[in-house]
């Protein structure tokens, strides 16, 4: 039986800590991100990962920077360091404490797509498939020795949560499949190309914005790419809208880009650059709920109307 030390921080991770627990090796302890205030009163809120981790009565540990403060977890004596989506690069002390090192559980086909945000960057670039790579940890960003990677069609309706839960699975599966080779000392090692490396960083506000002059099946990539969080937005009469939910309809209309072409009873039709149309059905206007289209334009008469455009 092995000493894992897990840490991990999001929804993403919690499955894999699950499937780890359910293994024959020990966590011994968990590291996440502390916990941080949440929603409009700011309420102080536990990572899902600690949430888990109190179910089961494990150590959580939840510096605020772990390259200055990491002396409990070397004191776990951990014969391995597991990590998915833990938000902070282990220091070189940590790297080389463990055993066996320390391996992650990364959502993209490495080198592609490295960084914090790699499922949403591969529906936003209209990737058709992604994956799930291990790898060993660097002090570089992702870009460790790759151990196995299994891949995963995209749908052309899928969405972040429906990918990430997934990928959440499939990374669990993997890394269990992973360790005992790990252990056996039987696990190939894979030099990461840096010729085909892209980035994926954490989404910033102004990436949520969307560019009606792209074409309606980008600008649909970018909707369901920050679906359900953090969510595409536009402008409309100079406040912030935003757009949960669109899909193209396949239509040609004779309109600028984010010219509202059309309204009917449960979407309005927005014309992209591309000349085609996005049928809008599920929005948040600037200081309300998320709504359908249809209950929107129930409450508010003539408010969206054709002719006006999104955006600037």
């Amino acid at each position: 039986m092995k000493r894992i030390v897990f840490m991990g921080t999001p929804e993403f991770s919690v499955g894999i800590l699950k499937k780890l627990l359910a293994s024959d090796n020990k966590v011994v302890q968990v590291v996440t991100q502390p916990d941080r205030p949440k929603g409009r009163k700011k309420i102080l809120t536990p990572s899902p990962v600690k949430e888990e981790a109190l179910k089961h009565d494990l150590p959580v540990f939840q510096p605020e920077k772990l390259r200055l403060d990491f002396q409990p977890i070397l004191d776990c004596k951990p014969d391995l360091i597991v990590t998915a989506a833990y938000g902070q690069i282990l220091p070189k002390e940590l790297l080389e404490a463990p055993v066996y090192g320390c391996v992650n559980v990364h959502a993209s086909l490495l080198p592609k797509l490295r960084g914090g945000a790699p499922i949403h960057y591969a529906i936003m670039q209209g990737e058709k498939e992604t994956g799930v790579t291990i790898m060993y940890m660097a002090e570089k960003l992702d870009a460790g020795d790759m151990l196995k990677q299994r891949s995963i069609p995209i749908g052309k309706e899928d969405d972040v949560q429906s990918m990430h839960d997934k990928l959440s699975v499939l990374g669990a599966e993997l890394l269990l499949e992973t360790l005992p080779e790990i252990f056996a000392g039987t696990v190939n090692a894979d030099k990461q190309d840096e010729t085909k490396a892209t980035f994926a960083p954490n989404i910033k506000r102004e990436l949520e914005k969307i560019d009606w002059e792209k074409s309606d099946q980008e600008i649909y990539n970018h909707i369901r790419g920050l679906h359900p969080w953090p969510v595409a937005y536009t402008l409309y009469e100079g406040e912030r809208m935003k757009i949960w939910w669109a899909k193209p309809n396949g239509q040609m209309y004779d309109g600028e880009p984010g010219e509202i072409m059309e309204v009917k009873e449960n979407c309005f039709i927005v014309a992209c650059g591309n000349k085609l149309g996005l049928e809008v059905v599920d929005m948040q206007p600037a200081g309300k709920k998320r709504m359908t289209v249809k209950d929107y334009l129930h409450g508010a008469t003539g408010r969206i109307k054709p002719g006006t455009r999104l955006g600037e």
